[in-house]
């Protein structure tokens, strides 16, 4: 669009300066140009209608060659002495607001450099003249007039104006960028915690509808053990679902009480050897037949540890999704220094196809038949929130590998 704003002035200019000033310009060598222009223009316009992603260096190269042709242009119109030679600060200044500041500096040079040169190289136009009394007779290898304090003003101008857009709007244009990313940022981390909100509110429900079957259920366990307590088969199935109920209730109070500690954001501070040995013994409580390998770094020097208690859950919630997709192992290495806090899970499973990996993050996503799509869900929202990442990638030997990176909060 800039460009055909561009040929309508130049056509526009050169039918003035044919029929209303007669100027003499080489007319045949101005035309010659302007037709390239529009032909690269038209180029362009089809370009844009492809699927081809439009890089910073084909940009480059357009504005490049928009630089180039003007230069062209001015060097058969009179040089610097052109009224329009500051054309050069709106390419200049396209490329300030969309390119990296290595293109924009290069531009910027070769702008001045064009100018500079067109002080001393061009076909000389008396008419349009700066100095007093420029209407003498010129040839085209001579200049109309040597430079005065006028032209070298304007050049002066020029490099002051091309060195101010390009540093400042260049410095707009990446805090801009900046801002923009932090903002897109933040909009991703709302819409995260209003899902994770609204997974909270409906196990809070949950949790509160469940308390009254579970007392059923316990009653009725009790009636059952003591009509069979003569058969045996039915006493050990009877004895299973009793603690099955049991881990349900105990489970229950456990998500109450950590609710309640929650809210006086009292942090449990342990060495991170020790942290780490209870998040395994527990996952191992929960899942006794599971056979897992588990590397604990040791260290002379224990750093202390201060994790909300919901980092302990997603990480075993982690672990029970590798058990749950194992064949025969799983191998836990967990590692640490003054600053990070690493945890490396491992299976032996048939691996994640790519179309689930890409939407694990989402809720309601889940690889398990019997799954609700909420465990990795919930897992990554809680490492994110706390400046942890969460990375999955396809072992070679088959199965997958899940890396999670937490700052070492001492």
């Amino acid at each position: 669009m800039v460009r055909w704003v561009l040929v309508a002035c130049l056509v526009f200019g050169t039918g003035v300066a044919w029929w209303g000033f007669e100027l003499a310009l080489p007319y045949v060598a101005i035309t010659s140009i302007l037709v390239l222009i529009i032909i690269f223009n038209l180029g362009t316009w089809w370009r844009l209608r492809q699927s081809w992603t439009v890089t910073s260096a084909e940009f480059f190269v357009q504005i490049l060659l928009d630089i180039l042709g003007v230069t062209f242009l001015f060097y058969f119109s009179g040089g610097g002495s052109n009224p329009f030679v500051f054309y050069y600060l709106v390419p200049l200044s396209i490329s300030s607001a969309t390119l990296p500041w290595r293109f924009t500096w290069a531009l910027a040079l070769l702008s001045v450099l064009c100018y500079t040169l067109l002080l001393f190289y061009h076909v000389p136009i008396p008419d349009i003249s700066p100095v007093a009394g420029a209407h003498v007779h010129t040839t085209a290898d001579m200049p109309e007039a040597p430079l005065n304090a006028h032209v070298l003003g304007m050049w002066f101008n020029f490099i002051v104006s091309a060195g101010l857009i390009t540093f400042f709007v260049v410095r707009m244009s990446n805090a801009l960028k900046q801002q923009q990313a932090q903002l897109n940022e933040y909009r991703e981390e709302n819409l995260r915690d209003e899902q994770v909100l609204a997974v909270a509110t409906l196990a809070a429900g949950t949790a509160h509808e469940l308390g009254t079957p579970l007392t059923t259920m316990r009653l009725l366990i009790k009636e059952m053990a003591h009509d069979y307590g003569g058969n045996e088969t039915l006493e050990k199935d009877i004895e299973v679902l009793s603690k099955q109920v049991d881990l349900c209730t105990h489970t229950l109070k456990d998500l109450v009480r950590r609710a309640e500690s929650n809210q006086g954001q009292h942090l449990e501070r342990r060495t991170v050897g020790d942290y780490c040995k209870r998040i395994i013994e527990r996952w191992m409580l929960l899942r006794p037949q599971v056979k897992a390998r588990v590397t604990i770094q040791e260290q002379d020097r224990e750093l202390m540890v201060a994790y909300h208690s919901t980092v302990e859950q997603a990480i075993t919630n982690l672990l029970n999704n590798a058990a749950d997709a194992a064949r025969e192992e799983v191998t836990v290495d967990m590692r640490w220094d003054d600053r990070r806090f690493t945890v490396i899970i491992e299976d032996d499973g048939e691996g994640m196809p790519a179309s689930i990996k890409e939407q694990l993050g989402q809720p309601f996503v889940t690889t398990k038949g019997r799954g609700l799509g909420l465990g990795i869900f919930l897992s990554n929202a809680t490492i994110a929130r706390y400046g942890g990442t969460m990375t999955l990638v396809d072992r070679e030997s088959g199965g997958t590998r899940l890396t999670i990176d937490l700052p070492l909060k001492h």
